[in-house]
């Protein structure tokens, strides 16, 4: 078969603008990989592609959907940016593609006149979680909550033989993942260690994640702090690790804080309950969505000292119970959570528009 006669089957274009590396560009890669088995796609953007084959580029996007697809139907073009918003209704309107334009939105903030102005563009918008449709001008068309690989995603045979390898110190790990900034809560963990860990010699902490130079000066006093408290050796900063790296993370930890302000979706929830990890989480995200307090952790309100620190030390004064918090995690992950499942979903909804 031709290059040409392939491109007049490909039904999906999935945008993909960002150079850096993101949440957005995680969350596209994984439900990418199912996709592609269920539905002929291209990516306009060669970005993080495990498959350049795979890669098209806008102007290779303006020839291709010149026509519809040979059965009359239109292809379908998905967005998970403003600006990849952009790129498709300049492929619509100004260079007439035949496609469908398709919006997803995790963000939890008001949006501006130009961003509801595009998204009344689209063809259909859908929100990741019931409380990011709330900031939509317009209902969603649909909610449709991300999946996590839970075949990446384990947790260790023995986690505590697991954490030990990774030489952080101590025999039970907890952790704080993502980029290290004031926002995603990380000296809010940080001081709940100092606070807390005391009383339990056998936990230490890691933060891994990214500092970044504007964010040096907050680093070092956490890291003050630590030093203050005696208790340098007990909170780890890994600073970045490679991506492959993480899934090995997260199945030696036992506990993951996720302590943002404000969080689109927040997937490293779902990665952690997958690898067994109970989970401390604020009311950001989707996380009072997916967390069953209790069961698979707890939610705190955002920015609250007090809070996190109490149900640390709630968490970490059972280890039985906490580990039987990661068990139900896993088994809820496994239930409603699952990235092949957020593709199947999503290739239906999108040929049902076309």
């Amino acid at each position: 078969m031709t290059n040409d006669a392939l491109n007049n089957e490909i039904e999906l274009i999935i945008a993909n603008s960002n150079s850096n590396f993101s949440g957005v560009t995680s969350t596209m890669l994984q439900v990418m990989s199912y996709q592609k088995d269920l539905i002929s796609l291209r990516v306009m953007g060669k970005h993080f592609l495990p498959d350049p084959s795979l890669a098209i580029s806008f102007w290779d996007t303006v020839k291709m959907c010149r026509k519809p697809l040979k059965n009359g139907k239109w292809r379908v073009f998905h967005a998970r940016r403003v600006d990849e918003m952009i790129q498709g209704v300049i492929l619509k309107y100004l260079f007439r593609a035949k496609i469908k334009l398709v919006f997803s939105s995790a963000a939890q903030r008001k949006r501006s006149g130009s961003t509801v102005w595009l998204s009344r563009k689209m063809d259909a918008v859908l929100a990741m979680s019931k409380r990011s449709a709330t900031f939509l001008s317009d209902p969603p068309t649909m909610i449709s909550p991300h999946g996590v690989q839970i075949n990446d995603y384990q947790a260790a045979a023995d986690k505590e033989k697991a954490w030990q390898a990774l030489g952080y110190g101590g025999k039970v790990g907890i952790g704080i993942l993502g980029r290290v900034r004031k926002q995603k809560g990380v000296h809010l963990f940080v001081q709940a260690c100092i606070e807390q860990l005391n009383k339990y010699p056998d936990v230490n902490g890691v933060v891994v994640g990214a500092i970044s130079n504007s964010n040096t000066a907050f680093v070092e006093e956490l890291k003050q702090k630590l030093a203050d408290a005696g208790m340098s050796d007990r909170v780890t900063f890994t600073g970045e690790l490679p991506f492959e790296e993480i899934p090995k993370i997260f199945s030696a930890l036992s506990l993951v804080a996720a302590l943002s302000e404000n969080e689109g979706f927040g997937l490293t929830v779902l990665e952690a309950m997958s690898c067994e990890a109970a989970v401390l989480a604020t009311e950001a995200g989707a996380w009072e969505e997916i967390i069953r307090p209790g069961t698979d952790g707890y939610i705190v309100p955002v920015n609250d000292q007090s809070a996190v620190t109490e149900k640390l030390g709630l968490l970490l004064s059972d280890l039985n119970k906490l580990t039987l918090m990661g068990k139900n995690g896993r088994m809820r992950v496994e239930q409603a959570y699952r990235v092949e499942d957020e593709a199947k979903r999503l290739v239906d909804f999108f040929r049902s528009i076309q």
